[in-house]
């Protein structure tokens, strides 16, 4: 893959940022399952930071306050392993690397990398800790950090200095002596690196000198202002859903433009029973300006006979494209698109080499802009769900809005396995409204991050009274997480699946079987398709 072909990884993410020049911490992504996390932590510490890809070079440092090399699948001892040009970065901002960070820049400086004799994995001590760096100010000996590589430091570079190791590694941790570059063979943005937090607080704060002041409230202030400068006295479409990523979009374009924002909220036929009125309702007093628009027989028409979940996909953004649009030129003079696309998004729907690979279509990415030949504007592309959240309770969003589980664009188009007709949609919203609902009485909605009923395309045998009963098996899934990119199931009381599986099969005519989902996220993903 070209390197061209990267590029448009993150495409969007200095739409704002370099307006206002915010300080931040760049992320060089060379593959690892762990790159979005050293982000997360980071953030998690009030400073911005951006991932790119290893090759990326900015054009401006002003803003840049340190670097961070992630992890990799890549050995450093393969021939075709990455060799990016650091100049100009090392010696000139601070550097952490991180696992292959850490033995990248150990070769590249002249040391030596060799396979492990054994692959050094999970829980390690840190049985030594070099006094007066910075770097491992406040971190206790003994502490626990996470290992996860094959390869191991044999031989630091003449000029660099060891901070650390444990009762199986030479080499934990390192400095240059002439500058401000670092390296770690273990992990510290993962929850098992039990004073990872405090490490990258040491390297953020004390020695890349950020103020970490990136706060919800700051977000949208810089944010607000520079919509404003882009967008002007121009008019704004914004497709909203009822979830919290288009809300918060919506809010926050309407503090900066107001009535220029016109939002259109869009009928698919596949949304959760009652979820168009009530969403209509809900922004009804928040001073929102939105259009409702009826289209289900168009949704439910192009799905007809089509059971592949990537066409049924395609149909759905197609058919919305074309609703989307039709209502869009009734507003004169539109200029701009606004998208909620967040940064899961953007991971979730781009091809790169490395562990970000194509999962599935989405509605978010991709489509919509050339087709309408308007101009996108994405507010929140660079943020996470749960970032989003706290956004939106700093613009007073209603909690019933945040509050709510993530949807997926294509609705329950993707939540009936194989062909989906109006007679399915039907029966998974009523078997939805009774896990949603329960969750409610139960006081287990807000314990759960998103919660989903899929019909199968499979009938199982039964008895109901008498008779032998031939019908339809469907599945409850429940997960936690933070942001999507990682989940796993919750434990949910067997008391509560037995009521809810009880008034399933009682009342929703065709079913008669109830399971519940227990994988994580990976290797499963969320939605079943």
């Amino acid at each position: 893959m070209s390197q061209r072909n990267h590029i448009f990884l993150f495409p969007h993410f200095f739409n704002y940022y370099l307006c206002s020049m915010q300080e931040m911490i760049l992320v060089l992504d060379f593959g690892s399952q762990y790159t979005q996390l050293i982000a997360r932590r980071v953030r998690e510490l009030n400073v911005y930071c951006e991932i790119h890809p290893y090759f990326y070079q900015p054009e401006h440092l002003g803003h840049i306050k340190g670097v961070i090399l992630s992890g990799s699948p890549f050995s450093v001892r393969d021939p075709g392993s990455p060799r990016p040009d650091f100049s100009w970065c090392l010696g000139k901002l601070p550097v952490l690397g991180i696992c292959f960070g850490a033995q990248l820049l150990t070769v590249m400086q002249g040391g030596e990398v060799a396979a492990s004799s054994t692959r050094e994995y999970g829980r390690a001590r840190l049985s030594y800790i070099a006094e007066g760096e910075a770097l491992f100010s406040d971190i206790e000996l003994q502490s626990q950090v996470w290992m996860s590589h094959a390869d191991t430091i044999t031989r630091l570079p003449d000029d660099f200095r060891l901070l650390a190791r444990t009762n199986d590694i030479g080499v934990a941790a390192f400095r240059d002596s002439q500058s401000d570059t670092f390296g770690l063979q273990f992990h510290p943005e993962v929850y098992h690196t039990s004073q990872g937090k405090q490490l990258l607080q040491n390297f953020v704060s004390d020695i890349c000198g950020c103020s970490c002041n990136w706060t919800p409230e700051s977000f949208i202030n810089s944010t607000v202002a520079d919509l404003q400068r882009k967008l002007g006295t121009d008019k704004v479409v914004l497709g909203l859903s009822g979830g919290v990523d288009s809300s918060v979009a919506a809010f926050l374009l309407h503090r900066a433009i107001g009535k220029q924002l016109h939002c259109i909220f869009v009928d698919n036929g596949l949304l959760r029973k009652g979820e168009f009125e009530a969403v209509l309702e809900s922004y009804k007093d928040m001073g929102l300006n939105v259009r409702g628009v009826r289209a289900a027989k168009h949704f439910l028409d192009a799905l007809k006979g089509i059971d592949d979940p990537e066409q049924k996909r395609k149909a759905i953004g197609r058919v919305f494209i074309e609703v989307f649009e039709r209502e869009a030129h009734n507003i004169e003079d539109v200029e701009w698109l606004a998208q909620g696309t967040i940064y899961p998004d953007v991971i979730e729907s781009v091809s790169v080499k490395g562990p970000s690979v194509t999962i599935k279509s989405h509605h978010n990415v991709g489509g919509l802009p050339d087709i309408m030949k308007l101009k996108v504007v994405e507010p929140l592309n660079a943020l996470f769900k749960d970032e989003v959240r706290k956004v939106g309770r700093s613009l007073d969003v209603p909690a019933a809005i945040l509050e709510r589980h993530p949807f997926p664009g294509p609705g329950l188009g993707i939540r009936i396995l194989g062909e989906v007709t109006a007679d399915k949609v039907r029966a998974l919203q009523e078997v939805d409204h009774y896990f949603i609902e329960a969750l409610k009485e139960y006081e287990l909605y807000n314990n759960v991050w998103q919660a989903a009923a899929i019909l199968l395309p499979v009938q199982s045998v039964g008895v109901m009274g008498d008779e032998r009963t031939y019908e339809n098996a469907v599945v409850l899934r429940a997960v936690e997480s933070t942001d999507g990119m990682t989940a796993d199931w919750v434990h949910l009381p067997y008391d509560f699946l037995a009521k809810v599986s009880n008034d399933i099969i009682n009342n929703v005519k065709g079913v008669n079987r109830v399971v519940y989902d227990i994988s994580s996220k990976p290797p499963a993903t969320i939605e079943w398709e």
